[in-house]
């Protein structure tokens, strides 16, 4: 099966959980981005945590966005997600190569320190704004920091993304799980007790573990039902008339100067670096609209 998320209850609901698999989400990416396996490992760890939280929102109209702005070499990540778990993201600099740490991908030191902001468009007047600091840099305990810390839910998160010798994605997922106010005691004992042995979801994954066996792990003991599956992918919405809106929102100066040059222009996606060429010709006719605007 493609890449999917489950979401699930455990515990009589005092639990809810998520985990995806994401191995060909994270390797479209690497391809579009031509990533480094750190930047690879970075950008699909946050993909992944990504389609999870989207699939947490209700609507067909909301948007989540988290960036990470950051000192490290890597200069920080973006990524976008809808409710139905499609994707989209990049890394400002995919081409950071560093040694590993402790013989894994060094994402941390790719981050260093920095700012996790996580932005809900929900179709009301304002987006909902959450930002907390860096914790390790490592993606899963900064999202953790982050839900505990601005959304008030206990949580745990665990990502991996593990590369073949050629740099390709070998494997990629995670899973959230949450826990409501009212858990009990022992619940929560025991939940700490199954997440402390987990010492690397990227092992895990290498064993062939799925989604829900991922749970199964995570919530051992704790009657799991599993209530939806949903696919996940890495999906760009861009088109050649969202970029002439973008380039009639720079103003006739720019458009103007464009034009003096003579020469076609070729425009590149963020998200997926799909290349739009626009010429001289196409040029004048938007900046006919930005008059008009």
């Amino acid at each position: 099966m493609k890449d999917y998320i489950v979401r699930a209850t455990a515990a009589g609901s005092q639990i809810r959980a998520f985990a995806a698999s994401t191995t060909e989400l994270v390797e479209t990416a690497r391809r579009y981005h031509n990533t480094s396996p750190v930047a690879t490992a970075a950008l699909g760890r946050l993909l992944t945590a990504g389609g999870m939280m989207g699939s947490m929102m209700k609507n067909d109209t909301d948007v989540l966005t988290i960036q990470i702005k950051c000192d490290g070499p890597i200069q920080g990540l973006t990524m976008t997600a809808d409710s139905k778990a499609n994707v989209k993201g990049y890394a400002e600099n995919p081409d950071v190569m560093l040694p590993p740490k402790n013989g894994k991908l060094d994402v941390g030191g790719a981050l260093g320190l920095g700012i996790l902001n996580v932005i809900k468009d929900m179709g009301l007047k304002e987006p909902y704004i959450g930002q907390t600091i860096l914790q390790t840099g490592e993606i899963g305990d900064d999202l953790t920091y982050y839900f505990a810390n601005s959304e008030q839910v206990p949580s745990s998160v665990g990502l991996g993304v593990l590369m073949e010798k050629d740099n390709t994605v070998r494997c990629a997922g995670g899973f959230i799980v949450q826990v409501m106010p009212f858990v009990e005691e022992q619940v929560l004992v025991r939940l700490e007790e199954n997440i402390s042995k987990i010492h690397s979801v990227t092992a895990l994954l290498e064993q062939g573990h799925t989604p829900e066996s991922l749970l199964q792990e995570v919530l051992k003991g704790m009657d799991i039902e599993i209530t939806d599956t949903l696919p996940t992918a890495f999906a760009c919405d861009c088109s050649k008339e969202k970029i002439e809106k973008a380039i009639v929102s720079i103003g006739e100066r720019d458009i103007k100067e464009m034009i003096a040059e003579g020469k076609d222009i070729e425009v590149k996606c963020h998200f997926c670096n799909t290349a739009y060429t626009f010429t001289v010709e196409e040029l004048e006719k938007l900046l006919h609209h930005a008059k008009k605007n």
